[in-house]
């Protein structure tokens, strides 16, 4: 690209004067949407747990009148030898990076900036530079929550300090994030423009 385009500031322009989302609707979203994270990765871990014992230890074989013979002695000579700290990296590294950034990448963007608990509160979130969320800005946006919670929380408490109410991961994805009734609104606007008197 050789010329600078402004198309950035006539989507911001058109955003000019929407509702933002309040604090505790936000808050209630993220904890919403953190309890099916922590649900999701409760199962996944169960499964991936259930998987590895499958292959590591034998399945035990039944006797004609239904009773295991030697299970205990089998569990015991073949118990899981864990890393230190009691759980694999892998595992964790799925468990606290790739389900949590899947589950808000995935949905903001199929969504388009909504996840369920934003859609129960009634927000979304929305690009300040693009008319639509990408998958990449949905990405980029879930993984500035890790960059929040790491500067011990302060990224979210920033959203009473900013003056357009934006946390650290709405600064990194450049969103904001508005009310669903003020959303619609812009959009029948735009749909319908209003002519200015005298024009």
């Amino acid at each position: 690209m050789d010329k600078f385009s402004a198309k950035e500031t006539e989507w911001m322009l058109e955003l000019d004067g929407i509702p933002l989302a309040g604090f505790w609707r936000r808050a209630f979203a993220f904890t919403i949407d953190g309890i099916i994270v922590g649900i999701i990765t409760v199962m996944v871990v169960a499964a991936v747990t259930r998987g590895y014992i499958a292959v590591t230890h034998k399945l035990p074989t039944f006797t004609v009148n239904g009773k295991i013979p030697h299970i205990e002695e089998e569990i015991e000579k073949k118990e899981p030898q864990l890393e230190k700290g009691g759980e694999s990296k892998g595992l964790s590294l799925v468990a606290d990076v790739v389900i949590p950034v899947l589950y808000f990448g995935l949905l903001m963007w199929k969504g388009k900036g909504r996840t369920p608990g934003k859609r129960l509160m009634k927000i979304r979130v929305v690009s300040i530079v693009h008319r639509h969320l990408s998958l990449w800005h949905s990405v980029e946006r879930a993984l500035g929550y890790g960059a929040a919670a790491l500067e011990g929380g302060f990224g979210f408490v920033q959203y009473f300090i900013h003056p357009y109410r934006r946390c650290v991961q709405d600064r990194i994805a450049e969103t904001i994030v508005v009310t669903e009734a003020g959303y619609q609104a812009m959009q029948k606007k735009r749909e319908h423009p209003l002519v200015p008197d005298g024009a």
